[in-house]
């Protein structure tokens, strides 16, 4: 199977935000899919810098402000309390220095960390103090909620700080323990792009000019101190960035990830690349994922962010979907799974 390259256009968008978009997450309503909602960050500073949810017409449903420079945010499932389990939204307030967490119910976000945050990269200095990219993880095994957090900068090696999420039985509210600062840096560009697979339990994040890296998500694991794989390191004419997984039960799916291209550039005019590498990496050897499998061309203009999930949303996502930062229009492009998949598979037959 050889790499090919497709063009890709959006089924809608969403609502421009006021100023900088940066990185968008998907809330699937469990209880009808057609209610799930998209978030994205508006990244500049109070009282300006928000937190937006769309409905998937595109329509903006809530706006939490202000917050001081959100920069990603990140969904998870079923965070035990000890009065409830809710669904959660973390996201990173760099320019305070901390987590600021959500409950969802029924779409609509709420502060479950009463408005203070989680102080997170303490000790730090400068922007090695300013928490930029998040992704969260549920250990499958005990249902452990953890947020895996990358500053603006840092060392070469314990780049990424990992702080299991709970909720305080006495006030009710998010609190954030710190278990390990783990994985490698090449020291150019940042860090920002952080995605997690929860059922195979590993972690992917964007080390920018250089490669896409692998560890286990598990700090507990007996290997967790070890890098797994860096690939991606040929191939891309800007920056790796965003990073989303297309995921099947079986373990087989996708990794995407952005090659963040401006619309109008010299290399390529129609904008940022999608880069496709296989979930499973390769026959008996589960972290190789070089090569790419396929470049799908889209229309979003040098993509900071994106989302991908693989379960059905409304009637016009029943496949899944993929959600990328389009950056002039200031909103966020969402596109059909199905027509992703159909954009590279045309190629790669």
């Amino acid at each position: 199977m050889s790499a090919g390259s497709a063009s890709l256009t959006p089924l809608a968008q969403t609502a421009s935000v006021a100023n900088d978009p940066d990185d968008p997450a998907i809330w699937i309503n469990p209880h009808d899919a057609s209610k799930s909602v998209i978030l994205g960050t508006n990244k500049v500073a109070a009282p300006d810098g928000a937190l937006y949810v769309f409905g998937l017409d595109g329509s903006v449903r809530q706006t939490i402000a202000p917050l001081d420079r959100p920069n990603n945010v990140d969904v998870e499932y079923g965070l035990a309390g000890p009065q409830e389990t809710v669904d959660i939204a973390v996201v990173t307030e760099r320019l305070q220095h901390r987590l600021r967490v959500f409950a969802i119910r029924d779409g609509q976000l709420t502060s479950l960390d009463g408005d203070r945050g989680i102080p997170v990269l303490e000790g730090q200095q400068g922007e090695s103090s300013e928490p930029m990219g998040i992704a969260l993880y549920k250990r499958p095994r005990d249902g452990a909620v953890f947020a895996i957090v990358a500053p603006k900068t840092g060392g070469t090696t314990n780049y990424l700080w990992q702080y299991r999420i709970e909720v305080d039985a006495a006030s009710g509210q998010a609190r954030g323990t710190l278990v390990r600062r783990f994985g490698d840096y090449s020291g150019t560009s940042e860090i920002e792009a952080v995605a997690v697979d929860d059922a195979l339990g590993y972690v992917y994040y964007s080390d920018e000019e250089f490669a896409v890296r692998k560890w286990h998500a598990d700090p507990d694991h007996a290997d967790a101190a070890r890098e797994l794989a860096a690939f991606g390191r040929t191939g891309f004419k800007r920056q790796r960035e965003g990073i989303g997984l297309f995921t099947r039960p079986d373990g087989t799916g996708f990794i995407v990830v952005a090659d963040q291209i401006p619309v109008g550039s010299v290399q390529i005019p129609a904008g940022t690349e999608l880069k496709i590498f296989p979930r499973e990496g390769a026959p008996g050897r589960p972290h190789e994922h070089e090569p790419a499998i396929a470049t799908v061309v889209t229309p979003a203009d040098s993509t900071d962010g994106l989302e991908v999930v693989s379960s059905p949303l409304d009637g016009r996502f029943s496949g899944g979907a993929l959600v990328m930062m389009n950056s002039t229009a200031r909103n966020f492009l969402m596109f059909k799974w199905d027509d992703v998949a159909g954009a590279f598979t045309q190629k790669t037959k």
